[in-house]
């Protein structure tokens, strides 16, 4: 019996490797630019097409190398960074596995132009899928210019789930402001499709990141450092106020190597604990230094999970850092012991001083002698509302006393309950001319009459349900109670609102291959929206679709852009809110603005136009959002899939109390 077990060939060893190095045109370019790190760079420029599905080209003005170095370079784990495995603890270089340009090899086509510095003549080497094609000399300049062609021309698969271009457009630019970010004494260049997207000078951290995300920055940032023999730190941190709900810019670094560590990310959101609402998140810039030997990051591919030996340690310098920048800018609250004015004298207590308080008490009074009052005077003429308002009480002409207005007592408890409920019912009626938040919706069922059910393709109604009379109610402006034949039904109006807008907003976008219904509409005063350059790329490509559904957006130089006109059915939200949401959405998904992404666009606008937990609502509106509600073809499920709504059946309650 022959053996079964063999070595793989190169080519299938390095394409393996490809798929986990090499993702994506972003992985390209972090490879890339990492060597021209290592190799001394001070100036490095990035060419692409296509975002780089076409060409990626990385030039650099490094030590460059020798026709010999070259040809090596792209064999397996042939590298200049490390010569033992001890050399992995005190690691000095971004790279060291002499992995990334055999496995870019291996699914590209390559055409590297070299020299070294000091000699004459340099080499072109061709590679066609790890097939090295040709190798002949070149005249050209010290450094290295690698091109990158058809990535994943020979691996159909990957280059098929490869999202569009402006999501991998999007995925290289945050990949370029990690790169930039952590070697500020580089000169760097990006150039897409012939256009200049960043071209950043060598200077100080700070300024590098206003020159990445815009000079608005430079006043809103909170330096942090310091230096223990565990862990130095140097950085920025952003304001409290400028706590952004999406897409914070949040950078962690050690020993000028980019990392994600959740759990030094969690150190700062407890810093900002009471300082920021709950759906926001703070800016930071966070740069450690560290013993290279008390760190591993040889544990992932991409090199950016970094294991720490002290992580607790840093963890609580790490803290105390920025609550001591906070408070030393007056951000956090702060305790103030020596102040010597304005402090309240406390008198010291004197064991023999006894003063009797003054109790005015009248010797005819017998509380178990009188009446109790009637229902009529206990609640006022005004009744109890829904509002808990409380009668002013009436004055008593029979010497200020509160006997003189009481009366026998009350026996017909059961007149007495029916005349709460009626009064607490008047109470509960809208005030004249009060304004409806949600729109009226015209019907004819009445109250407390059987709703007929639509036919629901999804979420159908599990229950019969009942139409909103008087018996509807708001629980901490945030749940709508109701009533129906299986029990008391919970609401929730923020999900049940966003239902009602999603499916009134799909309703106007048409059939799908049809033109969307929303007509644009002027805005008095446009609003400008400062997008970062990985946003600002995304709206150049959206730019023309999204007049389709109504919404007018101008450049207005660089990364700013105007919105001129909008959707007339967004009026009530905010047109910022539902761009930014569209990029998200757009970057994350790869949609296109086809049917699928006027899903999204529909689902934007209604988050932006539904009412938010906490927010009152008036009986008239909380009818009307049921009566939508139970027409809706998916009453129970919110766009997004969370339930709208639940029921305790009648026996809960029996169970609970027995």
């Amino acid at each position: 019996m022959s053996d079964i077990i063999r070595l793989l060939p190169d080519s299938v060893a390095n394409q393996i490797a490809a798929g986990e190095v090499i993702q994506r045109p972003a992985s390209v370019i972090k490879e890339l630019v990492e060597n021209s790190v290592d190799a001394g760079a001070t100036s490095i420029t990035i060419v692409l097409k296509d975002a780089g599905r076409t060409l990626i080209q990385v030039v650099d003005n490094g030590s460059g190398m020798s026709d010999t170095d070259a040809l090596m370079a792209f064999e397996r784990h042939a590298t200049s960074k490390i010569t033992e495995a001890a050399d992995l603890f005190s690691l000095h270089t971004m790279g060291f596995r002499g992995e990334a340009l055999a496995s870019i090899a291996a699914v590209s086509q390559v055409e590297l132009v070299t020299m070294k510095r000091g000699a004459t003549l340099g080499t072109r080497l061709i590679i066609n899928g790890s097939k090295v094609e040709s190798q002949e000399p070149e005249a050209c300049v010290a450094g290295s210019n690698m091109m990158v062609k058809n990535l994943f021309f020979n691996v159909p698969a990957r280059r098929k789930f490869l999202k569009k271009d402006t999501v991998e457009m999007s995925a290289i630019m945050r990949e370029f402001e990690r790169l930039a970010l952590v070697n500020t004494g580089v000169d760097f260049t990006l150039v897409s499709n012939d256009v200049t997207v960043h071209s950043l000078m060598h200077g100080s951290f700070k300024r590098r990141i206003c020159d990445l995300f815009g000079k608005n920055l430079d006043k809103q940032l909170i330096p942090v450092e310091t230096d223990t023999s565990i862990v130095g730190i140097q950085g920025f941190v952003g304001l409290p106020e400028n706590a952004r709900r999406r897409n914070p810019l949040q950078f962690f670094m050690v020993n000028g190597r980019n990392m994600r560590h959740p759990y030094f990310h969690k150190a700062v959101m407890q810093c900002y604990e009471h300082l920021i609402p709950a759906d926001s998140q703070p800016n930071y810039f966070i740069n450690l230094r560290v013993d290279p030997e008390t760190i591993d990051v040889n544990i992932h591919p991409t090199k950016n999970e970094i294991k720490f030996e002290n992580e607790q340690g840093i963890w609580q310098i790490l803290t105390a850092a920025i609550r001591d920048s906070l408070g030393r800018f007056n951000v956090g609250p702060s305790l103030d012991f020596n102040r010597d004015n304005d402090v309240p004298e406390i008198p010291v207590f004197d064991p023999s001083d006894r003063v009797a308080p003054e109790i005015d008490i009248d010797p005819s009074y017998n509380p178990f002698g009188e009446s109790v009052p009637s229902a009529t005077e206990f609640f006022g003429q005004s009744g109890v509302t829904g509002r808990r308002h409380v009668a002013a009480p009436r004055e008593n002409t029979a010497g200020g006393s509160l006997r003189g207005s009481l009366r026998a007592p009350v026996t017909d408890w059961a007149q007495l309950y029916d005349d709460f409920m009626r009064k607490r019912d008047e109470g509960l009626d809208p005030e004249p001319g009060s304004g409806a938040v949600l729109p009226a919706v015209e019907s004819d069922t009445a109250a407390g009459a059987t709703v007929p059910a639509p036919e629901h393709r999804d979420g159908a109604l599990p229950f019969e349900a009942t139409a909103p009379g008087g018996g509807a109610m708001q629980y901490r402006n945030s749940y709508i109670i109701t009533s129906s034949r299986e029990g008391l039904m919970v609401i929730d109006q923020h999900r049940a609102h966003l239902r009602v807008l999603y499916d009134r907003y799909m309703a106007k976008t048409g059939a799908e291959g049809e033109q969307p219904e929303f007509a644009p509409q002027a805005t008095m005063f446009p609003e400008i929206l400062e997008l970062s350059p990985s946003q600002s790329a995304v709206m150049s490509e959206l730019r023309e679709p999204l007049k389709c559904l109504g919404f007018v957006v101008t450049p207005r130089g660089e990364n700013r852009w105007s919105v001129d006109g909008i959707p007339a059915r967004l009026s009530e939200s905010s047109p910022r809110e539902t761009l930014l949401a569209m990029i998200d959405n757009v970057t994350e998904t790869g949609l296109d603005l086809n049917w699928a992404m006027r899903e999204q666009v529909a689902l934007s606008m209604a988050r932006s136009g539904a009412v938010r937990r906490g927010q009152p609502l008036s009986s008239d509106e909380i009818d009307s959002l049921l009566s939508e509600l139970f027409s809706s073809t998916s009453p129970t499920l919110a766009p997004d899939g969370k339930k709208i709504l639940t029921i305790l059946p009648d026996d809960t309650f029996q169970r609970i109390l027995g």
